[in-house]
C-alpha cells in the first residue's frame, strides 16, 4: 500500500506570532489589520519602535502591533530588535 505523501513544506515564516519586531526602514504607506483594511501614513511607526507579531498570514505577511496601530507589513520588511546598549 502506498503512503500518502505530504506537500512539500512551503517557506517557514521567519518570525512566530508574540515574537518582537522592528521595521528594517521607513514603509511607504501602512495597511491596518482591520477586517476593512486602510491605507495609512508611514510616521505613525517609527522604524526604532518595537513592534508584537500578532498573527501570521497569507503571503508573507504578518499582523504587527505598534504603538499607535496594528498593522499588516511584510516579512522581509522587518527584523529582529537591536540590541540595546546599556552605557
Amino acid at each position: 500500500m502506498d503512503q500518502p505523501t505530504t506537500p512539500e513544506p512551503r517557506e517557514s515564516q521567519p518570525f512566530a506570532v508574540g515574537d518582537a519586531v522592528q521595521l528594517k526602514g521607513r514603509q511607504q504607506y501602512l495597511k491596518t489589520a482591520d477586517p476593512m483594511p486602510m491605507l495609512r501614513p508611514p510616521d505613525l511607526v517609527d522604524p526604532e519602535e518595537l513592534g508584537e507579531v500578532l498573527a501570521l498570514k497569507a503571503r508573507n505577511l504578518l499582523a504587527v502591533r505598534f504603538r499607535r496601530g496594528t498593522f499588516l507589513i511584510e516579512a522581509d520588511q522587518l527584523q529582529p530588535p537591536e540590541p540595546q546598549n546599556a552605557d
